[in-house]
């Protein structure tokens, strides 16, 4: 099964985001676990959760997944900064057990000038106190564009922090098509040797879902703009391509791309008239 989506409000709650998604055509969600900016998230409504679990089974909801806020540093050089992100993400992991065996991604963070194996160190640490041996929530770390002294700008680094976890299990990958386009690997003309390398220097069974959005951007920019699914430098041919691959077409596809519902709506539609069942 085709398992597509898109970034919703989580406002309303887990069963709205639900019913938004089957509204739309979606069979899966992307949601922020609070403001993305930060601050403190929402209680948990269990009726609210109970529903959505159910209404989950009715329309073939299978995994959903959490993003952390922006604002989550854990490679900063502020102590402060650092913990605020670990306090955060001890916080969401513990909130994502009432909807267990789905996935929570975060952006690396920045290392602002230590250099990256300086940040990569704090990451690893962060990591290997607030992963524990009972969570049902897969971890992901997301491929970076490279901005700045952005993290995760390469597979290298990513394979770095993955090393340094000790609940290797718990931890795994999101590809980002617009980021890792902009960070210089080339999924229009050499998907294959993509997979390949990620594979070799990851390993494809840590690749757990993508975020499938155009760039406005050349090839290896390091600027991350997203753009419409088509109206990009990626293209729709090669995104037929990708959703297709025997290696990505079992993962969930969740759409980030510069749009409302309505247009959601459409490309989830476009999409799933290239997907080949």
């Amino acid at each position: 099964m085709f398992k597509i989506g898109c970034h919703l409000s989580a406002s309303k709650g887990y069963l709205d985001m639900a019913n938004v998604s089957e509204k739309i055509g979606a069979n899966t969600f992307q949601f922020f676990t609070r403001n993305p900016r930060g601050g403190q998230a929402k209680d948990i409504d269990e009726n609210d959760v109970k529903a959505f679990l159910e209404k989950s089974q009715e329309i073939g909801i299978e995994v959903i997944l959490a993003h952390a806020p922006y604002t989550l540093n854990c490679a900063s050089s502020d102590e402060k900064i650092r913990n605020f992100a670990k306090e955060t993400m001890k916080d969401d992991l513990m909130r994502m057990e009432y909807t267990p065996n789905n996935l929570y991604n975060f952006h690396p963070g920045s290392h602002v000038g230590q250099g990256a194996d300086v940040g990569i160190k704090y990451i690893i640490e962060i990591l290997n106190e607030v992963l524990k041996e009972d969570q049902t929530t897969t971890v992901l770390l997301e491929t970076m564009a490279g901005k700045g002294s952005e993290i995760g700008r390469n597979f290298e680094e990513l394979k770095q922090i993955i090393d340094g976890v000790k609940l290797k299990n718990k931890l795994g990958v999101c590809l980002d098509t617009c980021h890792v386009n902009d960070a210089g690997y080339d999924i229009v003309n050499n998907l294959d040797g993509v997979l390949d390398e990620f594979d070799r220097i990851i390993g494809l069974d840590k690749l757990k879902a993508i975020h499938i959005n155009d760039s406005k951007n050349p090839l290896g920019a390091h600027k991350d703009r997203h753009e419409k699914i088509g109206e990009g430098t990626i293209g729709i041919d090669a995104f037929e391509r990708i959703i297709n691959h025997e290696k990505l077409r079992n993962l969930p596809f969740f759409l980030e791309t510069p749009n409302e519902l309505d247009g959601y709506e459409k490309e989830i539609k476009l999409l799933k008239n290239l997907y080949k069942n």
